[in-house]
């Protein structure tokens, strides 16, 4: 059976998350779907990240496995089509036929996201859903500045969610940038893999900092402490975009 990779993008308002669930419709069900529709076939597609409700995606990557040699343009045509016929909010992107071994999850080097907060007075109408809005002003110089006293291998205990499934929560973070253009504040986080609810819980502990909440040092002794309840405000998922995910050459 050939395998494929697809990159998809998705705005994931509407959805309880990436993956199938029988609490409500999900990204994951909405391609699987498309593809029974289009080729006749029940599957199970693989992906980089499991995002939650509301998170969205511009690059996630998933891997699928089908029982005829379609081609990559014929692929993504149909469910492209068979999305857009149901009012999904998911694109795909880009598909390419991939390796036999390769996996959208394991075969990932690198995952990167991007934190967007909208820092204005007035309420967000444009920015509904697709940014966090804090009204208060934030100093982003400051949130970068404690950001780098994260990067490196640490325990994350205090910034992962409590139902987080991962064994160990020592992850090593190659990013945590804050940058800001006009009213946007930007925190790209880049690792191997990530904690459940891990940038979201960067974020709003870094929105502390910006907001004079919090000091650099109040940042690392959250960090130290290894106690959940010690996170800040965990920033919600709307602000979340799975950017980009890195992988060997060849795919």
């Amino acid at each position: 059976m050939p395998r494929y990779r697809l990159t998809v993008e998705y705005d994931g308002t509407a959805y309880v998350g990436w993956q199938r669930q029988e609490n409500g419709h999900t990204i994951q069900a909405a391609i699987e779907q498309a593809f029974k529709r289009f080729t006749g076939q029940d599957l199970t597609l693989g992906a980089a990240g499991r995002t939650d409700a509301g998170v969205h995606a511009l690059a996630q990557t998933v891997h699928v496995d089908l029982e005829r040699d379609w081609s990559a343009g014929k692929i993504r045509e149909a469910l492209n089509a068979h999305l857009a016929q149901w009012q999904e909010t998911v694109s795909i992107i880009n598909v390419q036929k991939t390796v036999d071994h390769f996996d959208a999850r394991f075969s990932a080097r690198g995952r990167h996201y991007l934190y967007r907060i909208h820092n204005r007075r007035p309420p967000l109408s444009i920015d509904l859903n697709r940014a966090w809005w804090v009204s208060k002003p934030l100093d982003h110089e400051k949130m970068h500045e404690a950001a780098q006293l994260l990067l490196g291998e640490h325990d994350f205990t205090t910034f992962r969610a409590t139902q987080c499934q991962a064994k160990s929560p020592i992850k090593t973070l190659d990013r945590l940038d804050v940058t800001r253009n006009g009213e946007i504040i930007e925190i790209r986080a880049s690792a191997r893999s990530f904690l459940h609810n891990q940038v979201r819980s960067l974020a709003g502990s870094l929105m502390e900092v910006g907001s004079g909440r919090w000091t650099k040092d109040d940042l690392v002794a959250a960090l130290e402490a290894r106690e959940r309840s010690r996170c800040g405000t965990v920033a919600p998922p709307y602000g979340l975009y799975l950017i980009g995910v890195d992988y060997d050459d060849p795919v």
